[in-house]
């Protein structure tokens, strides 16, 4: 099965612009973008044929192919990373067996968890889209209850169904734990990393539905599949001792910077 990785990265981040260009610091001292580090990352899993960088900014595209990613430039319609993958299949003329997704805004991923992601795929034929969700550990756990309180929209809980099959996405803390009974161990809330494996026809019909409620409140593009029924397989993936974030604020570039001196 022939398997490509395409990162889309857009400069206009409405909580953050300019994010994929943020630079962020090695245990070394040397300073990384990261579109940068999301590309380092997306080479190290095995398996994979082809990494893309997906884009429809210049800055992006020239710092880009500056440490050598092969660019396919998009439209600026594309309104979320899904479309833009969809789009780039046809613009970057992209054969592939399986597409994943690898976000701009993960440097963090490891390389395991696409690798166990491009494994539920081939082992189950039926599937058309995957993503790995992660069990909080306190830690993580604390940085969403923290970004709640002071008001910022963090990272994204995922809620499935005894299958793996995806029930509810959302930028909430779902489920929902009263403060007073928190366990600190073994915490009932998964963290989605923003990974996605599609078949190619699961992601061209993608762009041909329009534009869901629920997606729209959330601002969580994973919504339009639930809506248009179309099954969301969740792989639990494990850690082992990773400690995993997006950069999703201003905020979180210290967070990474601290566990990044930790790899």
């Amino acid at each position: 099965m022939k398997t490509v990785i395409l990162i889309p990265a857009r400069y206009a981040s409405t909580r953050y612009p300019g994010k994929p260009l943020a630079e962020l610091t090695l245990p070394s001292g040397e300073k990384k973008s990261l579109i940068r580090l999301s590309w380092e990352a997306a080479n190290r899993v095995k398996g994979v044929a082809e990494v893309h960088v997906v884009t429809d900014d210049d800055r992006i595209r020239d710092h880009a192919k500056s440490f050598g990613a092969s660019v396919i430039m998009t439209s600026a319609q594309a309104e979320n990373g899904t479309a833009r993958c969809a789009e780039a299949l046809d613009k970057g003329d992209v054969e592939a067996d399986l597409v994943i997704n690898l976000q701009g805004d993960a440097p963090l991923t490891p390389e395991w968890f696409v690798e166990d992601l491009i494994d539920a795929m081939t082992a189950d034929e039926a599937a058309q889209v995957a993503t790995p969700v992660l069990q909080c550990d306190a830690l993580t756990y604390g940085h969403f209850i923290e970004d709640r309180k002071a008001g910022r929209v963090g990272g994204t809980t995922a809620v499935f169904d005894a299958r793996g099959h995806a029930l509810y996405f959302s930028k909430e803390v779902l489920p929902y734990i009263d403060p007073g009974k928190a366990p600190a161990t073994d915490i009932p809330v998964y963290h989605h990393v923003g990974v996605y494996a599609y078949r190619p026809a699961a992601l061209r019909a993608y762009r041909s539905w329009p534009v869901s409620q629920l997606e729209t409140l959330e601002g969580l593009e994973q919504l339009r599949f639930l809506v248009n029924d179309t099954t969301v397989r969740c792989v639990i993936v494990e850690g082992r001792g990773r400690v995993f974030w997006e950069l999703n604020n201003p905020e979180d570039v210290p967070r990474i910077n601290s566990v990044l001196k930790d790899l």
